[in-house]
């Protein structure tokens, strides 16, 4: 089983991240158990998938938080995709997540991210990372998430900033 870092520690990865379909949405299968479906599928499919409480949503780089608004706390996981490594769109929806829509649950990294991120993103409202390189060793990149001790500006994990801290 695949792992992932999650809340600052290794652990097994019990969800299955569905593919963006390339045709209908409301075509696709969405198995049983542990599930994170794209936008676009539980739109299609969301009179059937709102019934259970095993259903994660993931977000491309091209949608928004926006797009589930009030509706992300139904969510026991949110997933933010990296298309790739330069594409930082991911870092506003997940910060738009926690501030805008009060999301609580868990906030997933997916897909073509790199470890140096990890602390920005986590400043960002991120707490899961899920790396798309299964080569990636986890260990060193845990370690990313103490690259910075402090920070000046207010950020989702530190919502006062230093001098409002020193004071």
């Amino acid at each position: 089983m695949p792992k992932l870092i999650k809340d600052g520690a290794i652990i097994e990865n019990t969800w299955e991240l569905i593919a963006k379909p390339e045709g209908d949405a409301a075509e696709v299968a969405v198995p049983a158990g542990h599930v994170i479906v794209p936008l676009s599928v539980w739109i299609a499919q969301k009179a059937q998938l709102q019934t259970r409480n095993d259903v994660g949503v993931w977000l491309d780089s091209d949608e928004f938080a926006e797009d589930i608004g009030e509706e992300a706390n139904r969510f026991p996981v949110i997933g933010v995709n990296f298309p790739g490594f330069m594409d930082g769109r991911a870092f506003s929806t997940a910060r738009l997540l926690r501030e805008r829509y009060g999301f609580t649950g868990e906030v997933r990294a997916v897909g073509n991210f790199i470890r140096d991120q990890l602390c920005y993103l986590r400043r960002c409202g991120v707490n899961a990372f899920a790396f798309a390189n299964p080569e990636a060793d986890l260990e060193v990149a845990l370690k990313s998430l103490a690259d910075f001790s402090e920070y000046y500006q207010a950020s989702v994990d530190q919502p006062l900033p230093l001098f409002r801290r020193r004071a």
